[in-house]
């Protein structure tokens, strides 16, 4: 790893280090919920420039840096994209069928709740 590389690593917890309310924490908000709901329905890791938010790029980044504290997915940089991945092994690892019984409901509430009005 180059001195660059190392300059653009970012920070991840451990496995060990993942607290459970951190991620529950971070799941709670529609907009990080949304995000790795797309993550799971993808095989590959996305860009952040792939999701389309209802919200500033700033409030964009300040949801991934809480997916990525808390320990729900893997930011790396490819060139200058920011990648990312779930970390579905280290959530199952620590809480089993957690994160696949979140998505489950959360693709349940999506078509038992009639779609908010687009803003903008």
């Amino acid at each position: 790893m180059t001195e660059r590389d190392t300059a653009r690593a970012l920070a991840h917890p451990e496995r060990d280090e993942i607290r459970l309310e951190g991620v529950l924490h971070a799941l709670s908000d529609p907009i990080r919920l949304r995000i790795v709901c797309e993550l799971a329905a993808s095989e590959a890791e996305l860009a952040c420039s792939y999701f389309v938010l209802p919200v500033t790029k700033s409030t964009t980044t300040h949801h991934f840096r809480v997916l990525r504290e808390s320990g729900v997915i893997r930011q790396t940089y490819r060139g200058t994209a920011k990648m990312n991945g779930l970390r579905r092994a280290d959530l199952q690892a620590l809480y089993p069928d957690l994160l696949d019984s979140v998505l489950a409901a959360a693709a349940a509430e999506e078509s038992r709740l009639p779609k908010a009005p687009a803003t903008g």
